[in-house]
């Protein structure tokens, strides 16, 4: 019987640079062989079953929107404002709060749903026909960095990889020339880069950062143009580092490290073919940006984000967030929420009806949230406390079902009381969605198998269309 040649052994042994290796891959682009994945592990795979989504753009509200104030109409809490809550607030809570109190703002019915939304919203409200509402999302943590991370890994304990990056396991990339996962200017706090770690992943999976810390007309991806504009010569220069790399591998065996390194060159090297063209919105016309809300400089940051991510789409990232924030109104509720909303209610509307009026939205699953929602009950006389026992996020898109409303929180908002959906069954039905059982995508680290949703999570198939 022949003896089995590894991968590390093939190229130790093979004379061609790595310059071969990245025609193989375009090669093995025609197969979806397990060989050819693992030559190329951002090679696009078709889904275990039929998905009825193919990509992901999340709204991440970094800091906590209020779900009563927001998406989840509470007309006792307008009757009973100043008054005690009349049962049990949970053992444990961030901070000590007060009684009852209505929300500042009126709440109206929006489409032939009549889905109810406050004034924070109006035009994200225009939009509620193609909105799906889980208003029973819960989580375990009262803390920004435990309830980011939970949110975004299933872990608030545990270093584990990114929703984002699990999404790039099981799927790929449908272009080569971008990573499959973008996060557009992420908080460097609550958790940091763990929010968009591929973490024991392999590192090809990790979040490609644009921005974070900058004004996002200024952000772009580090080193992405090559200053001296000389192509054959860093091919050429790749080839040698991976003549170097390929006999420190014969020698060493196994270095996940080095290996992401490689393919993070590679990857970089392909990306300048196409990323500056992505990252260039001054071609669109000025109807789409005025949609966005470019032409206001109250919306024009969020307004560039979502377009970015729309763009990014399009050009076949699987997985794109955009952050902002921060919806953290201990006091100053009122004015905050109020500044908060009107910087993103515009060019989230201007991307749902983007997305659909170029056919994106069927197979574009958009999420909107935050780590968890505030409690009816005040802090002071203008601010509600950190709340993750029952909050509203929305999907739109995607194969969900639109113009349609999910779960139930008590007639204050303050715990969910049926259809309950807990973070880890948002994840498995978010790769349900990609057509992915969140039981078998696994990967073997440290002698088990993890996965996104840990043990446990249940897809909630009553929002699937």
């Amino acid at each position: 019987m022949p003896t089995p040649v590894t991968r590390r052994q093939m190229l130790r042994q093979c004379a061609a640079g790595f310059g071969n290796l990245a025609l193989m891959g375009m090669l093995a682009s025609l197969s979806k062989s397990p060989a050819a994945a693992s030559l190329n592990p951002l090679l696009a795979r078709p889904a275990g079953f039929r998905p009825r989504a193919k990509r992901v753009i999340f709204l991440f509200m970094h800091g906590g929107p209020s779900h009563v104030d927001t998406f989840d109409y509470k007309p006792a809490l307008i009757r009973d404002s100043g008054k005690p809550l009349p049962f049990a607030k949970p053992r444990v809570q961030f901070a000590k709060t007060g009684n009852l109190g209505k929300s500042p703002w009126k709440f109206r019915p929006y489409g032939q749903s009549g889905a109810m939304v406050s004034d924070l919203f109006p035009l994200t409200g225009a939009c509620a026909d193609e909105l799906c509402f889980i208003k029973s999302i819960h989580g375990t943590n009262e803390a920004h960095g435990g309830a980011l991370l939970k949110l975004h890994t299933g872990s608030d304990t545990f270093v584990r990889p990114s929703m984002g990056a699990w999404v790039s396991y099981g799927l790929g990339t449908e272009n080569q020339n971008l990573p499959s996962f973008v996060t557009v200017n992420p908080t460097l706090g609550h958790g940091g880069v763990g929010n968009w770690s591929s973490a024991f992943l392999p590192a090809v999976h990790h979040g490609t950062r644009l921005g974070g810390g900058v004004p996002i007309d200024k952000a772009t991806i580090n080193y992405l143009h090559d200053p001296d504009e000389n192509t054959p010569l860093q091919r050429a220069q790749l080839d040698l580092l991976g003549e170097m790399n390929r006999e420190h591998l014969g020698n060493v065996g196994v270095d996940a490290a080095l290996e992401g390194r490689i393919q993070s060159f590679e990857l970089a090297f392909r990306m300048q073919t196409e990323a500056p063209d992505v990252l260039n919105v001054s071609g669109e016309s000025d109807a789409t940006k005025k949609l966005y809300g470019l032409d206001d400089p109250k919306t024009a940051s969020f307004a560039r984000q979502c377009l970015m991510a729309r763009r990014f789409s399009e050009h076949g990232v699987r997985f794109v967030q955009v952050t902002h924030g921060y919806w953290d109104q201990h006091d100053k509720l009122a004015s905050e929420h109020g500044r908060l909303s009107a910087e993103v209610d515009r060019p989230i509307a201007g991307l749902l009806r983007d997305l659909k009026s170029r056919g994106l939205l069927d197979d574009t699953l958009v999420i909107w949230g935050g780590e968890f929602g505030r409690t009816p009950t005040l802090q002071g006389t203008d601010g509600r406390d950190h709340h993750p026992h029952a909050f509203t996020m929305w999907l739109a898109g995607g194969g969900v079902k639109a113009g349609f409303s999910y779960g139930i929180t008590d007639e204050y908002g303050f715990y969910c009381v049926d259809q309950k959906v807990h973070v880890h069954d948002f994840h498995a039905t978010l790769l349900a969605l990609l057509g992915m059982d969140h039981e078998s995508l696994t990967y073997r680290h440290a002698g088990r198998d993890f996965r996104l949703t840990d043990v446990h999570g249940e897809v909630v198939r009553s929002v699937i269309a």
